[in-house]
């Protein structure tokens, strides 16, 4: 399988050269690259799952720089085994040209499969490798750019005389809290107001005098129910009790009851009132 073409990167040759050298923006640009470890600087270790057509196979393999020629251009050689959906070996001439203010980078690529990926025909493998190097340079151009711009804007706060390690707009946009130059964040707490704290020992007042209330004019209702008074003492002789088991009493005691009676249910009524408008 043969593929040649060309990409225009937005950047200098310098910025592109050092970014395909790179082992980690060469990782997030590859299509299904899981692992890009450089152990010198001519030879790098890959793992990198990838489908084609109904095949899908993980292939672990090595890569080799030859002719280097910083920042013009290199050799990049590789080779995979895929188990048993085959392997893969392949080499690629890269050259970059300045073109402005960007890159011309040219791609000559010459690969060769084997074992079941090879069956699958030449047309499915030429279309699944072409798609992958759209991906992949459209990747490469947009993790440059986004690195590009990263460098301007520190160049740009740099040269305004901000002191170091300090927050850009946006960052400091998308921060929770406000930031302060120690990098400590400002804590806002209310205190509780003091009519809401002085409220509560009277709330708890009005409510013990409420059911103080209700607890003494449930005893003298029921006390005059039962018993006609609450002063057993007090009644007549016991031949004034009724037929229905009830005592009489005297009109002064009874009207004393009944006074207490009124001033616990007057007593009673004004609490509540109070605490609602309260």
């Amino acid at each position: 399988m043969d593929m040649r073409g060309q990409q225009h990167i937005p950047a200098s040759r310098e910025i592109v050269w050092n970014a395909l050298n790179d082992p980690e923006i060469l990782r997030i640009c590859i299509p299904g690259c899981q692992e890009l470890v450089k152990s010198s600087d001519t030879q790098m270790t890959a793992v990198a799952v990838i489908k084609v057509g109904p095949v899908t196979a993980r292939f672990q393999g090595a890569v080799t720089l030859s002719d280097l020629d910083p920042p013009n251009g290199y050799t990049i050689s590789g080779e995979g085994q895929g188990g048993v959906a085959g392997f893969a070996k392949g080499t690629a001439i890269v050259r970059l040209e300045a073109d402005g203010d960007g890159t011309l980078l040219h791609y000559e690529v010459n690969a060769q499969i084997g074992g079941k990926l090879s069956q699958l025909g030449g047309r499915l493998i030429d279309a699944t490798a072409k798609k992958m190097s759209g991906l992949f340079f459209q990747k490469f151009a947009q993790e440059i750019g986004d690195r590009q711009q990263a460098a301007d804007d520190a160049t740009a706060v740099s040269a305004a005389g901000a002191p170091p390690g300090a927050v850009s707009p946006a960052a400091f946009a998308q921060s929770p809290a406000p930031v302060r130059a120690s990098g400590q964040q400002t804590v806002r707490r209310h205190a509780p107001s003091p009519s809401a704290a002085d409220d509560r020992p009277s709330g708890l007042f009005s409510f013990l005098r409420l059911v103080g209330a209700i607890a003494i004019v449930s005893v003298l209702g029921l006390g005059w129910y039962r018993y006609g008074a609450l002063l057993p003492s007090l009644l007549p002789a016991p031949d004034a009790i009724t037929a229905d088991g009830r005592a009489h009493v005297s009109p002064d005691i009874s009207s004393m009851i009944q006074l207490i009676m009124a001033a616990a249910i007057g007593y009673l009524f004004g609490a509540r009132s109070k605490s609602h408008q309260q």
